[in-house]
């Protein structure tokens, strides 16, 4: 597997340098030059500006444009060739994939992290212990008061609230939960560090946001976001609990994981392909690995620190 995928970086690499032009002879993009649009998920945004960051320092001919946006929003202008390549958390679906194979493109699939949703708090929340069970009562509308969670909180009604109606985020807690529709208390804020906002005003309000956004412990964005709200703790059976730390989510202790998959159109290796081979490529992890979450194509160690005293 890693040769195959080691091969066809070289590949990208090597057909980078030859100049490629269309039937009326306009210069193509290569793997490492020319100029296109991709569509992400805009939940993923601190870990994919470093990665474009980075990517185009190194290859200054290349020119990705990106539009940051839900997640349903990329896979329609994905398939509707408005953006070559996204970047968002699940592979194409079956329909999705029979109107490609209708166009003859065979897409370009490839998990490069692993990533959580964080649920985030008011800095006066005392109690930030959730089972999913209670997070899924929640979302249900069986659980609608804080203290229905614990009998000493206030009879406030609870709050939830995400980044845009067709996000990702929304879509895996549905897929994964098995829930068909959110109650009237549910509600979107526009864009993750809205979200953030919103729940740092407001005492009752539980968020939903990517772990990119608060993982990156040497970012000022995120430091500035963690003084400002809670991160809850997640259990899958209420014996041992797990905040959205790297570690936690490599080893799947902590319940809310997803991955983080490129999907591009191409049916030739361009610049797409390219930027493909960048972030499952060394440079490209290490930026994962830095940015708090997991690698998926190279291997990470985990290392426990003992912080009990020798003597």
């Amino acid at each position: 597997m890693k040769i195959v995928f080691h091969s066809f970086i070289i590949a990208a690499l090597v057909l980078g340098a030859c100049t490629q032009r269309d039937k009326k002879g306009k210069t193509l993009d290569t793997p490492t030059s020319g100029s296109i649009t991709i569509a992400i998920d805009e939940s993923l945004k601190p870990l994919l500006d470093a990665e474009l960051d980075t990517f185009h320092r190194l290859y200054v001919n290349a020119h990705i444009k990106v539009i940051y946006t839900s997640e349903a929003d990329a896979m329609t202008k994905l398939l509707q060739d408005t953006a070559r390549m996204v970047i968002v958390t699940r592979k194409l679906r079956s329909e999705e994939m029979e109107t490609f194979k209708a166009l003859t493109i065979k897409p370009h699939q490839v998990t490069v992290a692993k990533e959580g949703i964080a649920l985030i708090l008011n800095r006066a929340v005392q109690d930030t212990s959730f089972t999913i069970s209670q997070i899924k009562d929640i979302l249900t509308g069986r659980i609608t008061k804080w203290n229905q969670l614990d009998p000493k909180a206030k009879a406030s009604p609870i709050e939830v609230v995400f980044d845009q109606p067709t996000s990702g985020i929304l879509r895996y807690l549905k897929d994964s939960l098995q829930i068909d529709s959110l109650p009237a208390n549910c509600f979107a804020v526009q864009n993750n560090p809205a979200v953030v906002d919103y729940v740092s005003k407001k005492e009752n309000a539980i968020g939903l946001i990517g772990v990119s956004w608060i993982s990156d412990e040497d970012d000022s964005t995120t430091n500035a976001f963690t003084n400002a709200i809670r991160i809850a703790e997640l259990s899958n059976d209420g014996a041992e609990y797990f905040q959205p730390y790297q570690a936690y989510i490599a080893q799947k202790q902590y319940p809310l994981v997803r991955e983080i998959t490129m999907i591009g159109r191409e049916t030739r290796t361009g610049l797409a392909s390219g930027f493909i081979a960048f972030v499952a490529g060394e440079k490209g992890q290490r930026i994962v690995l830095k940015a708090g979450l997991v690698p998926v194509t190279m291997p990470i160690r985990i290392v426990e620190i003992n912080r009990q005293p020798l003597f």
